[in-house]
This record gives structure tokens, sequence and C-alpha cells, in this order.
């Protein structure tokens, strides 16, 4: 295989929201319920000739309406910030639309004849080697990589092993450092320009091409 195939560089190692208004909810509910059958079983074996108190059965239906009340705020609060959430997760994904971006996962795109990685190496290594397989599983292409210390990148021209060019699809990189005749597995990121964004499931996700992947996932601008 032609060195001329790939490009392997090296640069130096460069809102979760939480909420308790769903348990909150529930148990208001839980509250509200207990009570209304606390007032129903009073008022079944209240004496006749000795009645409950009105401003006592007053206050304890006052006591019920507040708690219905704060559980439908609770689920109301709920559902809003399902929405708002969704709202700003969709509204961050499609920031990203039209850049380029390294995300998790060893799976890159094949955008404009190349396909490219990042991986680290924390005290680099004597040597790293690389496989590319295709969607099928299929080895198309195996090499030398940097092993320099820090971040490394690494592009594929798409040339495979009888010399054709691959124009499209999502392939797999595994890398492999050797150090003192030990070899050990580095996990790669995928780095691709994003092509489109889809919020309809709540959850964005964003396609780089022949590969669609979780806004969740994205590292960094590239």
């Amino acid at each position: 295989m032609s060195i001329s195939s790939v490009s392997s560089t090296s640069t130096s190692s460069s809102s979760t929201v939480s909420s308790s208004s769903s348990s909150s909810s529930t148990s208001g509910l839980g509250d509200f319920n207990s009570m209304l059958t606390l007032l129903l079983k009073q008022l079944e074996t209240q004496d006749p000739t000795d009645p409950m108190d009105t401003s006592t059965y007053t206050s304890q239906l006052v006591s019920m309406s507040q708690l219905e009340q704060q559980s439908q705020t609770n689920d109301l609060l709920t559902e809003m910030q399902g929405t708002l959430s969704g709202l700003m997760s969709s509204n961050v994904a499609y920031g990203y639309l039209g850049q380029t971006v390294e995300v998790e996962g060893d799976t890159a795109p094949l955008q404009n004849g190349a396909a490219s990685w990042k991986y680290d190496l924390p005290s680099g290594a004597d040597e790293v080697t690389v496989t590319i397989t295709d969607a099928n599983g299929k080895n198309v292409y195996s090499g030398e990589a940097s092993a320099d210390a820090g971040t490394n990148s690494f592009t594929w021209d798409g040339t495979l092993a009888d010399g054709s060019k691959a124009t499209s699809g999502a392939f797999t990189l595994s890398v492999t450092a050797s150090s003192d005749n030990v070899n050990s597995k580095v996990d790669p990121r995928a780095v691709g320009k994003v092509t489109s964004v889809d919020s309809s499931s709540g959850t964005a996700t964003l396609s780089l091409g022949a590969v669609t992947t979780s806004i969740d996932d994205v590292v960094n601008l590239a």
C-alpha cells in the first residue's frame, strides 16, 4: 500500500439537568390519595351524634386541595423541563450543522474522498499500526501511523487494497500501539462534517454523512 494513501500527524495533548420534580409529583399524588382515603374513612366511621366539626372538615379539604394543586404543578414542571431540554438540545445540535466535529466512536464517514480519526498516546509508543474495515467487516487498509505522545490524527484517502478508490460509506479504524514488544489497543475518535440533524425523537442526533451519532458523543470541533 502506498504511503500516499494516508496522512498521520501528531499534536500535543490538549449539562446534565437534574430534577426531583418527577419524584415530588409521585410523592404529592400519593399523599393526596392517602389523605382522601383517611378523610372518607373518618366520614364513614364518625359518630352520628357527634359529627365531625365543620372547621376541621374544611381544613382537611383545603389541605387536600393544596396537595392536588402541588401534584399538578409538579407534573407541569416536569413536562416543561422535558420540553425545554429538548429545545436546548435541538438548538445546540443545529449549531453543529456544517461543522466538522470529533466524536466518540471508531467509525468515521468517507467525505470528500477521505476518512479521518484522532487518537491519544499519553507517553508515545515504539510503533502504531492501524487497520480499517468497511461496513461489512472487510479489511480495506492496514498500515502504520504516528507513534508520538499526545493527540494524533490519521487520515485515509479511500485507497483500497486493489488500488481502487472507495467513494462513500462508513469505515471503522482499529489502532494498536506497541511498546517494548507489548501491544495495546487504543480507542480512536471519529472526525466528520455534520450534514444533517434529527431531533424528532426528543434527543438530537447528528448525521456525519453515512455515520449517525448522538449529540452527547460530540467531543470537540475538529
